[in-house]
C-alpha cells in the first residue's frame, strides 16, 4: 500500500518554503539595521558608533535567526496581540 496517491504529488522547490535571509539575518531586519547604521555613520558623521551599531545589530539578528528563522514574524504577532492574550 502506497502512502502517496498517484497524480497528487507536486515537487516543491526548497527556496519556496525557506525564509529570505540576507547574510544570515532576516531580510527586513538586515535592511532596517543597515539603514539606521548608515544614517548614524554617514548622516551624523559618527563612523565608529554606526559601524558598532551595525555589527552588533546584525550579529544579534543572525543569532536569533539561527534559533528561529521566523522570529520577526513571531515578535510582530506578539506585539500586535499583546492585549488580547494578557492574563
Amino acid at each position: 500500500m502506497s502512502a502517496h496517491t498517484e497524480g497528487f504529488e507536486v515537487p516543491l522547490h526548497r527556496a519556496l518554503s525557506e525564509p529570505i535571509l540576507l547574510a544570515g539575518a532576516p531580510r527586513s531586519v538586515a535592511i532596517l539595521n543597515g539603514t539606521i547604521a548608515a544614517a548614524v555613520g554617514l548622516g551624523l558623521q559618527m563612523w565608529l558608533p554606526g559601524l558598532v551599531m551595525w555589527i552588533t545589530g546584525h550579529s544579534l539578528a543572525v543569532f536569533a535567526a539561527k534559533r528561529d528563522p521566523h522570529f520577526m514574524d513571531v515578535l510582530m504577532r506578539h506585539l500586535r496581540q499583546k492585549a488580547w492574550l494578557a492574563c
